[in-house]
């Protein structure tokens, strides 16, 4: 069913006070991109041109511009006649989503052994995940796990290997966002998070990336027998 997600004008100031505006597509793409990461605007909702346009006091332009970048990456999509909407994911899309995790997470950490490395932000995932405890709000406990794998991927020193994770991992919890409630899978995942940063901190990053591999095909697994479920 298509949901339009309107949000009123003012809700977007405090996303220009923290990006620091600027009236590029690419710009406003990374807001919308984050807040649709972050669960304000669901599978099917439609995006408001007017609204947003007025918000981020860009014209439409600009806006259909950042729509585009957004669908050509998956997370949103041009519906005819009726605007553009947040994806609802196939199962293809997380097979692949996953597959893509597969080649380039445990290769990051396979490639940390010999450098030094600040595992601070991956660590205070963690322990973000573990002080919310079991009971927490599954979007919590999700967005600790979201942050815990895009610290690793940071590890690596590459803007462009953080921009693909950030794309990914925004698609990805599209997926998230189309079922009701994955505390259970995240307390189990943000469990296995806490024994790939140890494996990590004892320098055995061979382990470590094998147990990411092994982490991967496990929630990959899991997520679809629950997405197809949900369907």
């Amino acid at each position: 069913m298509e949901r339009e997600a309107g949000s009123a004008v003012e809700d977007w100031a405090e996303e220009l006070a923290q990006a620091g505006w600027s009236s590029k597509a690419e710009h406003i793409a990374s807001i919308l991109r984050r807040r649709i990461s972050e669960g304000k605007h669901l599978p099917d909702h439609r995006l408001p041109e007017d609204t947003i346009s007025q918000g981020l006091k860009v014209s439409r332009n600009t806006l259909r511009e950042a729509f585009r970048l957004l669908a050509h990456e998956g997370i949103v999509e041009h519906r005819h006649g009726r605007g553009v909407f947040v994806r609802r994911l196939t199962v293809a899309d997380v097979t692949d989503l996953y597959r893509l995790r597969r080649v380039v997470q445990p290769a990051s950490i396979r490639d940390l052994k010999g450098r030094a490395v600040d595992l601070g932000q991956a660590r205070a995932a963690v322990e973000e995940s573990e002080a919310a405890g079991p009971e927490a709000d599954w979007r919590v406990l999700g967005t600790a796990n979201l942050r815990f794998h895009l610290a690793l991927t940071a590890l690596a020193g590459s803007r462009r290997l953080d921009e693909l994770m950030s794309r990914v991992l925004a698609e990805l919890r599209l997926v998230f966002y189309a079922m009701s409630d994955l505390r259970e899978f995240h307390v189990v995942y943000g469990a296995r998070n806490r024994r790939i940063l140890e494996l990590i901190e004892a320098g055995a990053f061979t382990k470590a990336a094998n147990e990411m591999t092994s982490y991967l095909r496990d929630a990959e697994r899991d997520l679809v027998e629950r997405y197809v479920a949900a369907a």
